[in-house]
Parts: C-alpha cells; structure tokens; sequence
C-alpha cells in the first residue's frame, strides 16, 4: 500500500516509479490517501509518501528500489 496525499509531489514521484516494478512482479500498488482517514492522517502526516509492504514500512519520501525487490522477492518464494 501506498499512502499519500493528493497534493503531494513526492508521493505522485513514487507512485510513478513503482509502476515498473509491479508490472516487473505482476503486483498492484493500492493508493490510499491519507486526507480521508483522521487515524491515517495523524499517523502518517508529514511521512508521506509512506510505502508498506506485509505490515511493514518499506520507504517514506523516496523509493528504496532495492528493499522494494528484496520484499517482492521474498514474497514469491513463500508458500
């Protein structure tokens, strides 16, 4: 999941650049913005864009391509 803001720059940068790496995976991105929940706003609020993967956060403001992979990766070689 992608968290973000509508307005936000970076988040629409990040949103971008995990395009080709979920299409390299066959994974979608789900965007959720962050303005529509108050519980979501107050936990991510200055963080965005916030990537999270299985629970846990990948990246925030900028892409980490590789942790990106790694947690793919990982993902398809589960059960």
């Amino acid at each position: 999941m992608l968290y973000g803001r509508a307005w936000c720059h970076l988040c629409e940068e990040m949103r971008a650049e995990l395009e080709p790496i979920a299409a390299e995976f066959g994974v979608r991105v789900e965007w959720i913005d962050i303005d529509s929940d108050r519980a979501l706003e107050a936990l991510y609020d200055e963080l965005v864009p916030v990537l999270v993967f299985d629970g846990a956060q990948l990246c925030h403001y900028h892409l980490d391509r590789a942790r990106v992979r790694n947690a793919l990766l990982g993902s398809s070689s589960s059960p």
